[in-house]
């Protein structure tokens, strides 16, 4: 069971800190939900106590694992299917998995098909959601601002190697 003031992650939403536990009751039954404040976007999301481990809510990472997430970020493109439908869901499932090393390849691959091929508008906004969950929990690890962070995300992709703490 998580407590507030930790840092965790909601897959498809981004990290946050556990707020408070709420006891709210919704169709007649009540249940207790952790309120968890997302500071990159200033929003707030109610999870159920009983089904976060179902959904996938997990720690942030640690700090030394920030390394191997800029290491994916600036390793090849996957290879990836032509069908910009199927290679959407394939990205989106990898969203939905919560792993960050998964959004890694997501935010690296789509950020590196764009700079070849213009993206469709549907993996365009997918791409955006993977880096604002990205960045969102670079955020509570570094303790840095979502600014930040999304700026060294960008240097990495313009091969700039020698970036101020290109570390992200």
């Amino acid at each position: 069971m998580f407590q507030i003031g930790d840092k965790v992650v909601y897959p498809v939403h981004g990290a946050g800190v556990i707020e408070a536990i709420e006891k709210r009751v919704v169709l007649g039954e009540e249940k207790h939900y952790y309120v968890l404040a997302i500071p990159t976007s200033s929003m707030k999301v109610l999870v159920p106590l009983d089904n976060a481990n179902a959904m996938g809510i997990r720690y942030v990472i640690k700090e030394d694992e920030v390394a191997s997430v800029i290491e994916v970020l600036k390793g090849p493109e996957s290879p990836m299917v032509e069908k910009w439908n199927y290679r959407y869901r394939l990205n989106m499932d990898k969203l939905k998995s919560g792993d960050i090393y998964e959004v890694a390849e997501v935010v690296r691959n789509l950020s590196l098909r764009d700079i070849v091929k213009t993206l469709s508008s549907g993996e365009k906004r997918l791409l955006d959601q993977a880096k604002d969950i990205l960045v969102s929990e670079l955020v509570l690890v570094r303790n840095e601002n979502a600014d930040g962070v999304m700026e060294k995300l960008e240097l990495i992709f313009k091969g700039v190697e020698d970036a101020p703490d290109a570390q992200a």
